[in-house]
């Protein structure tokens, strides 16, 4: 009798943001093959009796290959075991789900995917920024800035826009070749950008910048993401997160009060009274 692997979104770090169905099927695991950064609480979540394993990957350090979780993911399912597969944030995105559903398709093993909230989602709400905005940004677009492989990366001027915020996922420290990728793909130098490191989690911490002032951004400890465009600037940066700033904060051009007059006609507040 085969059993079943469950390639489980756990969120971007905080245990709270995982979904019930998440918490649900990991309750009942048989053996858990998490990623490097699943955390304790997380973890201890699983039955006291079920085998975790970490075949996480982390760039410069030994990590198991792909191949590897791809074979160990159809011998334990084989096997009769309920195998959950524990991903950091989405297993969809930028998590290697694709490769390892392909395999389990392949050994016509049974599978679910549990979606979880991933880092972009989980960073912004941290750091209360709005990925899209009706004034500032009609477009969100998902890049991977991943330095473990010798092959370029994609063309960002084809993905790149003024109105579209950019989140990059596992930046990696080389600021210099970041920023000028973006300028080459068309963004201003000004454009505001935010690198928000171990988000949701109590030490987390923020660095508000520019994209020509990215270089000289402090290297904060990993994971890293990096939210670039307009949304950045209205970021709340007074809040209880730790938060370095190297970004001028600019005030509204149009007060809220009157936005909404503006959009919805409402009556000042001598009229209605």
């Amino acid at each position: 009798m085969k059993g079943k692997v469950y390639l489980v979104g756990a969120g971007p770090g905080d245990p709270e943001l995982l979904t019930v169905k998440a918490l649900r099927i990991l309750k009942a695991a048989d053996i858990v093959l998490h990623d490097e950064l699943i955390g304790p609480e997380i973890l201890a979540l699983a039955p006291p009796g079920a085998f975790l394993h970490n075949v996480g990957k982390r760039c410069g350090q030994k990590s198991t290959p792909q191949e590897q979780i791809n074979s160990l993911l159809v011998t334990l399912a084989s096997s009769g075991l309920q195998v959950v597969r524990l991903k950091g944030g989405d297993p969809l995105v930028f998590g290697r789900g694709g490769e390892e559903i392909e395999a389990l398709r392949s050994a016509k093993i049974e599978f679910e995917i549990v979606p979880g909230v991933t880092a972009a989602v989980g960073a912004a709400a941290a750091t209360q920024i709005s990925l899209t905005h009706r004034r500032v940004s009609s477009a969100l677009v998902l890049l991977t800035n991943q330095h473990c492989h010798e092959k370029a990366g994609d063309d960002w001027r084809q993905l790149v826009s003024s109105r579209a915020t950019v989140v990059i996922y596992m930046p990696g420290y080389n600021y210099e070749a970041t920023s000028r990728r973006l300028v080459e793909a068309g963004l201003k130098s000004d454009t505001p950008c935010t690198i928000v490191s171990r988000a949701t989690l109590p030490e987390q911490q923020v660095y508000h910048t520019t994209v020509g002032n990215l270089p000289g951004a402090p290297q904060l400890p990993a994971p890293t993401l990096l939210v670039v465009g307009e949304v950045a600037r209205l970021a709340d940066a007074a809040n209880h997160f730790e938060v370095v700033s190297g970004l001028t904060r600019q005030q509204p051009s149009v007060s809220l009060a009157t936005h909404l007059s503006q959009e919805q006609d409402l009556p000042d507040r001598e009229q209605s009274a």
